[in-house]
């Protein structure tokens, strides 16, 4: 038999293709099946039953759980981004004092106050603050008494190094989510659990439609 993906005659797209995160939550939904699986057992005897009830009540913890796990991952990428803004509100008044700063960063320096977010209004804040961070730092590129600034060189290695952190926190929430999107399908004791308590799939960290096409910019 010959393999299903045969990476030497199989077509290839020469141009590739991009992908993108499917911005859908799909809902959990079990049928009758699933429903005279649960009659059977009782039917077979009380101790088939109660196992299962009890794998039920496991589960539902199981799912609490991990709902709190995907909380505090998101939290601390609400943290991180928190030590951006900061960072932004810092250094923009020592800019703005000694060059004509863009207008629009400062816009951005006063629209922000913190705090926790949801899943897409934690992109858009990660957006505007990669664009705002976008027109600061070239400008102090520019200007070498700026970049030779302490406090500004000393903000430039924070930022650098909490993209970084961000991005693994990403990383780190993608991977909790991806756990609950693929356990809430995990027939039967999981899923019937899922679809009782109406749960849906969650979505994971996107990249806006600017971040990706500046990834496909040419740097050096």
């Amino acid at each position: 038999m010959a393999n299903e993906l045969d990476e030497m005659n199989a077509p290839v797209n020469q141009q590739g293709r991009d992908i993108n995160v499917i911005e859908k939550q799909i809902p959990v939904k079990v049928g009758f099946g699933s429903t005279l699986f649960e009659i059977m057992l009782w039917a077979l005897g009380i101790l088939p039953g109660l196992i299962f009830l009890f794998m039920k009540i496991n589960a539902r913890n199981y799912f609490q759980k991990l709902q709190q796990k995907i909380q505090a991952d998101a939290s601390q990428i609400d943290n991180f981004l928190e030590q951006r803004v900061q960072i932004l509100q810092n250094v923009a008044p020592l800019v703005e004092k000694a060059i004509d700063l863009d207008k629009d960063v400062m816009k951005t320096v006063a629209a922000f106050r913190g705090g926790a977010h949801a899943d897409n209004e934690r992109n858009v804040v990660s957006g505007h603050l990669d664009r705002a961070f976008g027109r600061l730092f070239p400008q102090v590129e520019a200007y070498p008494e700026l970049k030779a600034h302490a406090a500004i060189a000393d903000a430039m290695r924070q930022n650098s190094y909490l993209q970084k952190e961000i991005t693994a926190a990403r990383a780190l929430y993608n991977d909790t989510v991806n756990i609950w999107n693929t356990d809430i399908f995990a027939w039967p004791t999981k899923m019937i659990v899922a679809a009782r308590a109406g749960y849906t799939t969650r979505i994971p960290f996107t990249a806006s439609a600017e971040t990706k096409a500046q990834a496909r910019s040419t740097f050096f």
